[in-house]
């Protein structure tokens, strides 16, 4: 049976591995990883990759379908197939940077078979032993389905299977209003799909009230369906349709089921136990440095059980490779992570959104905001629904939320300004160029500052002294 002594070994080549692996390997260190399905995880093959592509056609469907002022707008003929040879198009035009081959020529030894643990620094991995300094567990998540009576009797899709669908749904109902369910919503949508979104509490429920209000109600203006605040009791197949019941007893019935209610982590099988690494339904149990119960092995991204985001995953990667390639300290510190939501308009926060910054800070929270009404780079695109909030404490922001057009390459900029600990002085100071949305956020500084200003009679008598004897 063959064995590997190694530096690395990496289980899961998603994005958190696939970073680790070729970050540790271009430094001098030994690396095994292991993969069981497709290199490149979730985020490549069925996650933000087609989901994006997928976005991008129903956007093109609808501004013909909108059209614009002298425009006429047009009914778009949707070759709902030939979208989908766009999905994967684009898939494939990546593969190659996460493919087996790149990685092997980047000197790692690549095991194509399901990884489990058979001591505290040993894996099996097929037929070889894999045995190291140190692991890192990237196994990541699949789709939850949830124990809903009658769901092991009908047709469902979840986020792996969807983008294989060449056939236009007539009805799709989505059971879920988090940013997966709202997403595929309105693509489909847009892509000329009957669709019910069915939400238990409140679609979009973990952002800022006033954000997701935003997109709610674009949602239900482009004839989206949302049924909030009902929980799915029963799903059954009847004549050929998907028929679901909702806790007050209404039924909504579609041609095609979506399950968006969340996501598990992939950790069965890997006999933890024989590794001495605790764990949870949630992931494996981590420390700020993302070391397991194990000190040899680390958890990134989904599998260390926090936020479920391709960018943390690759943010998790830097961390461990500081620590057991370069001996470095490194902890992680969730409170500058950005999220988006790809809608139409899209919806990013970063840090505390108001109802959270409130609760820890009080009376000492200052909330500004700022509407792309007033930018001029919207009102020359049509775009003017959204706006830009901060919440600030002492003169720093300790959160932000953006809706609008773009708000997910907007909210680079708070994000920036809270790991950095920047004031709000220097987002005031910033020279942003003309016109761009970007604008929104120096508006939004320029709001805070404003009362300070302008309302101040200090700052006026000030100004009547200069004006009187400064020459």
């Amino acid at each position: 049976m063959p064995r590997i002594e190694t530096d690395i070994c990496v289980i899961g080549a998603g994005s958190g591995g696939l970073s680790v692996a070729a970050g540790a390997v271009q430094m001098g260190a030994r690396v095994v990883l292991i993969e069981a399905g497709e290199m490149g995880g979730d985020c490549l093959n069925a996650g933000c990759v087609p989901s994006k592509a997928l976005i991008a056609a129903a956007k093109a469907a609808e501004a013909q379908r909108r059209g614009f002022r002298g425009v006429a707008p047009a009914v778009p003929e949707v070759d709902f197939g030939a979208v989908k040879d766009h999905v994967r198009a684009v898939i494939e035009a990546i593969a190659p940077v996460d493919s087996q081959e790149r990685f092997e020529g980047l000197g790692c030894t690549v095991i194509r078979a399901f990884a489990r643990f058979s001591g505290p620094r040993e894996v099996q991995a097929g037929e070889t032993t894999i045995r190291a300094r140190r692991f890192v567990i990237a196994t990541g998540s699949r789709p939850f389905v949830p124990p809903i009576q009658g769901v092991d009797t009908v047709p469902y899709l979840t986020n792996e299977t969807i983008f294989d669908l060449r056939e236009r749904p007539q009805h799709l109902i989505v059971i879920g209003g988090g940013p997966i369910g709202v997403e595929m919503a309105q693509a489909h949508r847009r892509l000329g799909c009957a669709v019910t979104v069915v939400e238990g509490a409140s679609v979009l429920g973990r952002e800022d009230p006033e954000l997701a209000r935003v997109v709610t109600d674009a949602l239900q203006a482009e004839g989206i369906v949302l049924v909030e605040g009902q929980p799915v009791v029963r799903l059954a197949k009847t004549d050929g349709t998907v028929e679901v019941t909702l806790g007050d007893g209404r039924q909504v019935r579609g041609s095609h089921l979506l399950l968006a209610v969340g996501r598990k982590v992939a950790l069965e099988g890997m006999n933890l136990e024989a590794a001495g690494v605790a764990h949870t339904g949630k992931g494996v149990t981590v420390d700020a440095r993302l070391r397991s119960s194990n000190r040899r092995i680390f958890a990134v991204g989904d599998a260390a059980g926090g936020l479920q985001f391709t960018h943390v995953a690759g943010w998790h990667a830097g961390i461990v490779i500081r620590q057991a390639i370069l001996g470095l300290p490194a902890r992680a510190d969730p409170r500058a992570v950005p999220r988006a939501t790809y809608t139409d308009p899209e919806l990013a926060q970063v840090g505390l959104t108001e109802a959270e910054a409130r609760a820890l800070h009080g009376e000492a929270l200052t909330v500004v905001r700022a509407s792309l009404a007033h930018n001029d780079r919207a009102q020359a695109e049509g775009k003017t629904a959204g706006f830009a909030k901060v919440m600030i404490v002492k003169g720093r922001p300790v959160g932000a939320g953006i809706v609008g057009p773009q708000a997910g390459e907007l909210i680079g900029l708070w994000a920036l300004a809270l790991s950095a600990r920047l004031k709000m002085s220097a987002i005031a100071g910033m020279i942003a160029p003309y016109p761009t949305l970007g604008e929104v956020s120096k508006r939004a500084a320029g709001a805070y500052f404003a009362p300070r200003l302008f309302e101040s009679a200090a700052v006026k008598r000030l100004v009547r002294l200069v004006q009187r004897w400064v020459p």
